[in-house]
């Protein structure tokens, strides 16, 4: 039997960064994955998708430039050229992280763990044929698409979030069936790239967990691209004829599509036997503390299986927190560790514009705070961004009146993804909006937007009426 001081269920953002961390403090650990390192985040899910959202991007913006004195009259995607490109990007990435693994000298075994059992203060592991002995058990074992009643994958019509990436040629038109993150991003994507796209979402709003002017923002904004959005809508029945697939909706109406990418959310996965192990769940996700700690001695889960965040970077930063709790507890070294504000870490949406947000919308700091004060200011009146063609969009700030902290930031517009760190950065260090007048934001960039939403909480923007 082959013995470890960790092991660890699962090899995507969690668990491949939970596998360095241990090693970065000097303990031996092993990580098993049945398919390859990144889980679905770089092999099916946010690196592949992304690799398409620069190619729509670009293909908009040159087919958006004839005003800027750029003509191109005979503008095509090779979309089987840039399946190549996304394919190439993914090995790139995941053939890196298993690199780290060889020369950091980690276990890696490439085997599904299918039983654990304890024996008397360890686990006791079943993989293929081994078993492997150890004292802490990390479960980082992800999530996958949902289905629902009538709303199944069949990989060819009916697709999920994983079969959409592996399509070998653009269809004619796409019906994307749930209205959040994926299904906006994808529908952005295709519509991006010429094909015809209806969303079919059953709330009242697009991305309904974001900052109500932002979904407000994003509904108008693909509307005027031609996306046609049904809300408060579902649908009552799949037709699958052999060259198109007929949706019947909950308001009577059919639409018709000829694939349909189903995206009506994800819901964890851990097929493994416990043996006299009661794991505690809630609607499938496994329970645990601030610590990540499950309700059995020394073990811990992260990632999309906590159901606390769904996001690759919230899923490392768990294995940050736990390889810090194991290190104290087995070494006696460390300061007690971390915590993690859930509602602080930061969110994106790649649509075009994209999304950024962290910390609570305006509803939930009313409901939390009560008295708030907000502070606006758009991008079409920003150099840069009209510079760049990309005038749509707007930076929010939400700020608690009493004390003047900062509670949240909401973006729409061009790089809001990667602004939106700026928000991260100043609500984890407890800003305060009485005591940001020296900052000072390079001209001419988009950030200044940023900063003119925050001299907005005073009514002092420069730039605003």
């Amino acid at each position: 039997m082959i013995g470890f001081e960790v092991a660890i269920i699962g090899g995507g953002p969690g668990g491949y960064t939970a596998g360095i961390r241990l090693q970065q403090f000097g303990i031996k650990a092993v990580v098993f994955e049945k398919a390859r390192l990144g889980g679905v985040c770089l092999n099916w899910g946010c690196i592949p998708t992304k690799a398409l959202v620069k190619i729509a991007d670009l293909y908009q913006e040159v087919k958006e430039r004839e005003n800027s004195g750029i003509f191109q009259s005979d503008l095509k995607v090779n979309y089987a050229a840039a399946q190549r490109h996304k394919n190439e990007i993914v090995e790139k990435l995941v053939s890196g992280i298993e690199f780290l693994y060889k020369k950091r000298e980690i276990a890696l075994i490439n085997s599904e763990v299918r039983e654990i059992r304890r024996d008397g203060s360890a686990y006791i592991l079943k993989a293929g044929e081994d078993e492997y002995r150890c004292k802490y058990v990390i479960l980082a074992t992800g999530s996958k698409p949902k289905e629902t009643g009538n709303l199944k994958f069949d990989g060819k019509q009916i697709l999920s979030s994983r079969d959409i990436l592996s399509l070998p040629e653009l269809p004619e038109s796409l019906a994307v069936i749930g209205g959040g993150v994926i299904g906006c991003e994808f529908a952005s994507i295709f519509q991006q790239l010429g094909v015809k796209v209806n969303i079919i979402e059953f709330l009242p709003d697009l991305i309904s967990l974001e900052d109500k002017e932002i979904s407000k923002r994003l509904l108008a904004i693909m509307k005027k691209k031609k996306v046609k959005i049904y809300t408060k809508t579902g649908v009552t029945e799949i037709e699958k004829l052999k060259d198109k697939v007929i949706l019947h909706l909950s308001d009577k109406k059919q639409l018709e599509a000829e694939k349909v990418l189903l995206s009506i959310g994800r819901e964890p996965v851990c097929d493994i036997k416990f043996n006299g192990l009661d794991l505690e769940k809630e609607r499938g996700f496994v329970t645990c503390d601030a610590e990540l700690r499950t309700n059995n001695e020394n073990m811990f889960a992260i990632g999309d299986l906590t159901g606390k965040l769904m996001l690759a970077h919230s899923a490392s930063k768990q294995a940050m927190l736990v390889a810090d709790v194991i290190r104290r507890e087995l070494r006696g070294e460390g300061d007690g560790g971390f915590s993690i504000d859930y509602a602080n870490i930061p969110r994106c949406t790649f649509t075009n514009p994209g999304i950024g947000s962290v910390g609570l919308t305006e509803e939930q700091a009313r409901e939390r705070y009560g008295e708030i004060g907000t502070g606006k200011f758009m991008f079409s009146a920003n150099g840069k961004a009209l510079a760049s063609g990309t005038p749509e969009g707007f930076v929010k700030v939400i700020f608690e009146q009493e004390s003047g902290l900062i509670r949240g930031m909401h973006i729409i517009g061009p790089e809001a993804v990667e602004l939106i760190s700026e928000g991260s950065i100043l609500i984890n260090l407890k800003a305060d909006i009485n005591k940001l007048r020296n900052l000072v934001f390079a001209h001419p960039t988009l950030s200044e937007v940023v900063g003119e939403a925050l001299e907005d909480c005073e009514g002092l923007a420069i730039h605003k009426m």
